[in-house]
């Protein structure tokens, strides 16, 4: 069996073992398995079965993790991504008004377009044709959309009438936990424990069953029935025009985000070759769409690469057997529903922050001494929180881009993709608003 493995993997061409191996799954999982606690709690806000959500939670990110290490060969996690779960219910279902069926036919059409994009050799050109600034502000700005979701989540920030938002009631004890779980994620941290989210959360949890603030329903069970989610897409409503741009928000995203982490984890574990590319970037992209397209018929929003997998890869995985454990333990976790459904909003209100804040570090890496690069991510950042809709902040920042570049005669740096997309993103707000 070892030997099989070996082989099929390359182990020993990687300088891995089955056991290194193994110890990296367990890593990275533990890193990112606080999402099949916050992704039904954020997707439940849209109206969905939290239990079907977490069953679609579970089995989205085995499909992607075992496509990625069987197909792809690399020690990259996939699970239904942070940022889209909260665009999908605050913005596409809550502030616009669509079905949660409607929305996971548009996450479905995203993956369908992620797929072509893969087995097309132009898949290269369409990432590297984004601006760099564009990418970091994109990654950013969905950082801050979750921060003020986290902040309104845990009570911290409430609505006003007459200055939009305000400092929430400190005097709340839900609020005040939500406020501890936020130290103790950043705190463990900072000390490398592995795992310290899901720790914080279920810390958390415990602290609220203690106080009598949340209801404890066990540990665990039978896996959920999937059935109210499962095949209940509206692909034909999400063909409508009016949503085409929420189609194109869902697939860039997503699009940026695995490429992204796919180039910053493979860096990481040295897999790139002497060029700096990605070897089987086809295979890699493959996993994440097919994964996409899985995870929106089973019932959850966009699947994607965790860059959470970098911590797997600093406990020494460097093969696709790293993400196959992971897969294994996301289909164990199924069986751990009644804990999941115990966890409260204040709980997992923490772990959005604190991953706003991971995600707000793209703003460091842009070149702020050239203001026609540093201006458009920078509208592009504080729309997506402040339009409340990551949509509109990549389009605002494309249109930015364009006309600030064509304006001062940058006209060389500007590629025909992003024309493009600026041009179709004007005719979208003129014709649809």
């Amino acid at each position: 069996m070892g030997g099989s493995m070996d082989r099929f993997f390359k182990l020993t061409e990687h300088g891995t073992s089955v056991r290194q191996e193994v110890i990296a799954g367990v890593t990275t999982f533990l890193t990112m398995a606080y999402i099949v606690f916050v992704n039904p709690a954020i997707l439940s806000d849209a109206g969905m079965d939290f239990g079907a959500v977490f069953v679609a939670t579970c089995v989205a990110a085995a499909i992607g993790c075992l496509i990625m290490g069987l197909y792809a060969n690399y020690p990259i996690a996939l699970a239904p991504g942070m940022g889209l779960n909260a665009y999908f219910t605050y913005a596409v279902v809550g502030g616009m008004g669509h079905t949660w069926q409607v929305a996971l036919g548009a996450v479905f059409l995203s993956g369908v377009l992620f797929l072509i994009l893969s087995v097309l050799p132009v898949r290269e050109w369409v990432i590297n044709a984004i601006p760099r600034s564009l990418k970091m502000a994109i990654s950013a700005g969905i950082g801050l959309f979750l921060a003020l979701i986290a902040l309104k989540n845990a009570g911290i920030v409430v609505d006003h009438p007459a200055t939009l938002v305000s400092l929430g009631d400190f005097g709340d004890p839900t609020v005040l936990l939500a406020v501890l779980g936020f130290v103790a994620m950043v705190a463990l941290d900072k000390l490398k424990v592995t795992g310290g989210i899901v720790i914080a959360i279920l810390a958390v949890t415990f602290l609220g069953v203690i106080l009598g603030l949340t209801e404890f329903k066990g540990v665990a069970d039978l896996p959920p029935d999937p059935s109210p989610t499962f095949l209940q897409l509206d692909i034909a409503g999400a063909l409508d025009i009016g949503l085409i741009a929420i189609v194109f928000a869902f697939f860039f995203v997503d699009l940026f985000d695995t490429a992204g982490t796919l180039v910053g984890v493979s860096h990481r574990a040295g897999l790139l070759d002497e060029q700096g590319r990605l070897p089987r970037l086809r295979q890699a992209l493959m996993a994440d769409s097919v994964a996409t397209t899985a995870g929106a018929a089973m019932g959850t929003s966009t699947t994607t690469s965790f860059i959470e997998s970098a911590a797997g890869v600093r406990a020494g995985g460097r093969t696709g057997l790293t993400a196959v454990v992971v897969a294994g333990l996301f289909l164990l976790a199924l069986f751990f529903a009644p804990l999941a459904g115990t966890v409260p909003a204040y709980a997992t209100a923490p772990a959005l922050l604190f991953v706003a804040c991971i995600m707000a570090r793209g703003l460091s890496e842009i070149d702020w001494d050239d203001v026609t690069e540093a201006a458009p991510a920078v509208v592009t950042a504080i729309a997506m929180p402040f339009a409340f809709s990551i949509a509109h902040g990549i389009a605002l920042g494309f249109i930015t881009y364009a006309a600030v570049k064509l304006l001062s005669g940058r006209f060389d740096e500007l590629k025909p993709a992003v024309v493009v997309l600026a041009v179709l993103f004007v005719v979208k707000f003129g014709i649809l608003g």
